[in-house]
């Protein structure tokens, strides 16, 4: 009787060491898993991706025996959530099985600029990793947008009718959906830029503040000129003269070089401000805050022209007398 007391005595601390070596070994397992992303398959748990990682030569058999004696004992531990998930350092046996565990999946993040066109943001999005592509054109993106019925009618180009910021999502989201919070952030500035504006704007509604924007963040970078520029064609447009800005005729030319002309001036498209009046058809970009705020409350000046320093601001002048002055200066070389 006591030889077996003694044995199941002995047999206890025999598995009590067993069980505590192995959750020591467990534990100081580094698993040189590289830093990255890595896939959780639907039906996967701990035991399979360690199987996994051995044929990889990631681990050693006797690194996935002591993981399944460890689970043995701690069976919670073992399941995992399918999902993509991002490993940054070095991290040991059970660490990454606890990620894997969290359902913590990988941020992935794509980045919509101001000024690019509309075509510019699909590629963006077609070129995001991750991210399930179900939207093909433009044309389908104009038909997403759920234009609020009191702007008028809506909009016949999906140019500028996405927000210029950086959004962020899990692997397998859809394209559609990020397009949408996109959309419904450019109605939501769009809405308190118009509610903001100074009351006497040559505008008509929301949609002509997005085109006047969109012509304001093509012609400067420089957010302190902003209300200027805004100014400028503001007060153009109350005295009924052409805006004369050269991004318009540019968005307008199919096959524009770089290199602006006196016959790409004359082009009779409905975007060239040299030859019509008035606010073009549409916008021309995606477009920032700043030139959404800089629309809606332009500053009040007797401005008319501007014109390039070559450092990335703009002589402004009231007359066309100091115009053609400032053109002599920056962009002749005459002093």
């Amino acid at each position: 009787m006591l030889k077996s007391i003694r044995l199941i005595l002995l047999l206890g601390v025999a598995l009590a060491v067993a069980y505590y070596a192995a959750v020591r070994y467990v534990q100081q397992i580094a698993l040189p898993l590289p830093a990255g992303i890595h896939t959780v398959a639907a039906g996967s748990s701990a035991t399979t991706l360690c199987r996994q990682w051995q044929q990889q030569q990631l681990v050693t058999n006797t690194q996935c025996l002591m993981l399944r004696v460890y689970l043995k004992l701690h069976p919670a531990e073992a399941a995992v959530q399918q999902g993509v998930y991002r490993v940054t350092d070095q991290r040991n046996l059970l660490q990454v099985l606890a990620l894997f565990r969290s359902g913590r999946e990988a941020q992935f993040a794509v980045t919509l600029i101001e000024g690019e066109t509309v075509q510019q943001s699909l590629q963006r999005l077609a070129d995001a990793e991750y991210l399930q592509q179900d939207v093909a054109s433009a044309g389908q993106l104009l038909h997403m947008l759920p234009w609020p019925a009191q702007w008028g009618e809506p909009p016949q180009s999906s140019e500028a009718l996405l927000y210029p910021d950086t959004y962020y999502y899990t692997a397998g989201s859809k394209a559609s959906a990020l397009i949408g919070r996109a959309q419904q952030k450019l109605l939501a500035e769009l809405e308190q830029a118009w509610q903001q504006r100074h009351g006497d704007l040559p505008l008509q509604n929301p949609y002509q503040l997005l085109i006047l924007a969109s012509i304001i963040e093509k012609e400067s970078s420089y957010p302190p000129e902003k209300t200027l520029v805004a100014s400028v064609f503001v007060n153009r447009l109350r005295k009924n003269m052409r805006l004369q800005t050269d991004p318009t005729v540019i968005y307008g030319l199919p096959d524009f070089n770089g290199n602006i002309t006196r016959a790409d001036l004359n082009n009779p498209h409905p975007y060239n401000t040299y030859r019509h009046r008035g606010l073009p058809p549409g916008p021309i970009s995606l477009v920032s805050r700043a030139s959404l705020q800089a629309a809606a409350k332009p500053a009040e000046t007797e401005l008319y022209y501007f014109v390039s320093k070559g450092d990335g601001t703009h002589q402004f002048s009231a007359t066309l007398q100091q115009h053609n002055a400032a053109v002599k200066k920056y962009i002749l070389g005459e002093h």
